[in-house]
Order: C-alpha cells, then sequence, then structure tokens
C-alpha cells in the first residue's frame, strides 16, 4: 500500500470519516496476497516506498499479468523489469494501459503521478551506444521512482575528450551512475572527476576475453577511484535503486 494513501485512511478513522470496519477491510491484504505461483508483496512500499518490482525475465506471460493486476488492485505503480517484446504485447492486450520502453526492456503501469524525489537529477552515464539498453533500464527505473535524470552518453574512454565536454552536467547532479562494457574504465574516470557517489554498472558487452562482463566488472572493484560503488553485471535496476535510496535518505536529512 502506498503511504499517502494509508495516511489518508488513517486520517479518515480518527475524524469519524471512515469506520474501523472499512480501514480493516482495505488493510486485509497487507502484508502480502498469495497467488499461488507468487506472493505479492503489497507491504513493500511502506517499508522502502516503492512498490515490489516485477521481474519479466523467467515468467510466463499469464504471471506477469496476474501480478500486475494484483498490484493494480492497490492503486500503485507498476514497473516490469527484463520483459521482452513478445510479452509486453501479450501484457498490453490485457492491461491496454500499458507503456512499453523497448530499449530498456521494461514496460509501465502509472495508476497515478509519481510524486519528485530530490531536488537534484541522477547523471546516468553510458560508454558506448552497445549499452544503452542498461543505461536505459536505470533511467526508466529513476523516472518510475521520481527521479528526474540527466544523460550523458557515448562518451568512453576511447574518447574521453567527449566526457570532459560534459563535465559541467555533474555539477548539478546529486549520483552519477555509470554504465560500461569493454574494460569497464569509465567509472574511474568519472570517479577521479567528481564528488558525488558514483554508483558503477558492468556490461555484458565486449568481445572474448571481456568474459561476458566479468573483466569490467573486475576493473570496476579494483577502481583506483576512492568511493566508487559497483553493481552487478546489466544490472541498470539495481542502480537506479541504490540511487534513488541516495536521494531519500538526503531528503530526509
Amino acid at each position: 500500500m502506498d503511504p499517502k494513501k494509508l495516511r489518508e485512511m488513517l486520517e479518515q478513522v480518527g475524524a469519524g470519516g471512515l469506520t474501523v470496519d472499512a480501514a480493516m477491510a482495505g488493510l486485509r491484504d497487507l502484508p502480502f496476497v498469495d497467488l499461488g505461483y507468487a506472493m505479492v508483496d503489497h507491504h513493500r512500499a511502506l517499508r522502502q516506498g516503492v512498490p515490489e518490482v516485477i521481474l519479466g525475465e523467467g515468467k510466463t506471460p499469464e504471471q506477469i499479468i496476474g501480478i500486475s493486476e494484483e498490484l493494480a488492485r492497490r492503486d500503485v505503480n507498476v514497473l516490469i523489469t527484463r520483459i521482452d517484446a513478445a510479452k509486453a504485447e501479450a501484457v498490453r492486450a490485457r492491461l491496454p494501459a500499458v507503456r512499453y520502453h523497448a530499449v530498456a526492456r521494461i514496460a509501465t503501469l502509472e495508476a497515478h503521478p509519481i510524486p519528485a524525489l530530490g531536488k537534484s537529477p541522477v547523471a546516468v552515464v553510458c560508454a558506448g551506444t552497445s549499452d544503452a539498453p542498461v543505461a536505459e533500464e536505470a533511467c526508466e527505473t529513476l523516472r518510475m521512482m521520481g527521479a528526474s535524470v540527466e544523460r550523458v552518453y557515448d562518451v568512453g574512454v576511447a574518447g574521453v575528450h567527449r566526457l570532459l565536454a560534459r563535465r559541467t552536467v555533474f555539477d548539478r547532479c546529486a549520483v552519477a551512475i555509470v554504465v560500461a562494457g569493454m574494460e569497464g574504465a569509465l567509472p574511474s574516470a568519472v570517479g577521479g572527476m567528481v564528488s558525488i557517489p558514483v554508483i558503477a554498472v558492468p556490461t555484458s558487452v565486449g568481445y572474448g576475453a571481456a568474459l561476458g562482463g566479468l573483466a569490467a566488472l573486475a576493473s570496476m572493484l579494483t577502481s583506483c577511484a576512492s568511493g566508487v560503488t559497483v553493481c552487478n553485471i546489466d544490472n541498470g535496476f539495481g542502480a537506479a535503486f541504490a540511487a534513488a535510496r541516495i536521494l531519500q535518505s538526503a531528503a530526509r536529512y
């Protein structure tokens, strides 16, 4: 349940506009609903400020639809990650309001406007066009969490002057997510330039010895730029969620 809606419900009970029984009925599905193939966590928005996110990979269209309908029934925004075009089309046939973001491989269902998160944007930095799907996964996840985004794309270290030409972008950002494949050097370059938190995301882009992203992951983990945090290979969603937590924390203090 959305924290704002829960507060409104409790205020209505306190003011006498809603009976205790009616409030209990509204809360009966907390903390989760068992669909048989999935246990939908309706309590997550209260714990984390964000509803449960559906990982589309490995699920059938019918399972994705069932979980989406259960979340939408509670009037929350729905985010589906790692969903291909065929599954997205099947979901849209049942839920026409769903939007599909092909590059990001994300589908979204927006039940209500998304409140802004933080005063400053997140810089999403991408080494090359081949890394764009992971970067766009981060961007779309951030958008659904209320964060604004500044894209800095195709600025890999093979032409580092392209990055230096965009360095003023970081002056107005609160966090930087840096996405790179191959040898994964870009987060170190950014980390040496800025004072804001840097979250590195290795991608599986690269030839043989790149080892499906392991080379970039190892490079980022051993970065000489102090304080660079590293997410798993191709995990744009995880990086975006980490950045949003930083923004949420900053807003509280």
